[in-house]
């Protein structure tokens, strides 16, 4: 049974496959697609966000897409980036750019007041129409500074009080234990477990 991620990120989709692992599974991301037009994010929560995805794109491919939308909210800053989080410093702004600005904004405010989650909603849209969504959380803190090297986006500065590391610290297994997104996929697996099983293979 064919799976289809409607996303380009690649960090996103190697997360999400190794995840997901579910036997005669053939999972492909928007990379496989390149011909498919660029859908315009511009719903005013993840859900709408993820649900767009999910719909317009398992529609032009007649085949079962999973979208995320996924981003960070910081207390400090009334839960921005938010929805905006991947485009932060800009439409077109790198990961470090995102997170350089970030830091620049909560400069010198103290650390219990840093206090931060990652948040991920995730839709399965079926060719028929039918969609089912799972929502996950990650709380932790905001860095001074960026550490590690492994993830992406705001993961250098995403500090994780039970574990006294970075989201970037953690190797990626141990990530996709404990993730915002792990945790919107365990709740997501059962329903694509049920999904394909009334699939023809």
């Amino acid at each position: 049974m064919k799976l289809v991620f409607a996303s380009k990120n690649k960090g996103k989709a190697r997360e999400i496959q190794e995840a997901l692992r579910l036997p005669g599974l053939e999972f492909q991301s928007l990379n496989d697609f390149p011909d498919l037009p660029e859908i315009i994010e511009d719903g005013t929560s993840f859900l709408e966000n993820a649900l767009k995805k999910a719909r317009t794109i398992s529609q032009s491919l007649n085949l079962p897409v999973l979208a995320d939308d996924s981003g960070l909210e910081v207390d400090f800053l009334q839960g921005a980036p938010g929805i905006y989080s991947a485009r932060f410093a800009g439409p077109k702004a790198t990961d470090r750019e995102n997170y350089e600005k970030l830091l620049t904004l909560v400069d010198g405010v103290p650390e219990a007041q840093r206090t931060a989650r990652f948040v991920c909603v995730l839709v399965l849209s079926l060719p028929s129409g039918e969609w089912f969504k799972a929502e996950g959380t990650c709380e932790g803190r905001i860095t001074a500074a960026p550490l590690g090297n492994q993830g992406f986006g705001y993961d250098p500065v995403f500090y994780l009080p039970d574990r006294q590391k970075t989201m970037a610290e953690l190797p990626l297994e141990e990530k996709n234990r404990i993730s915002h997104r792990a945790r919107a996929l365990e709740k997501i697996k059962p329903i694509l477990l049920s999904v394909f099983q009334g699939f023809p293979s």
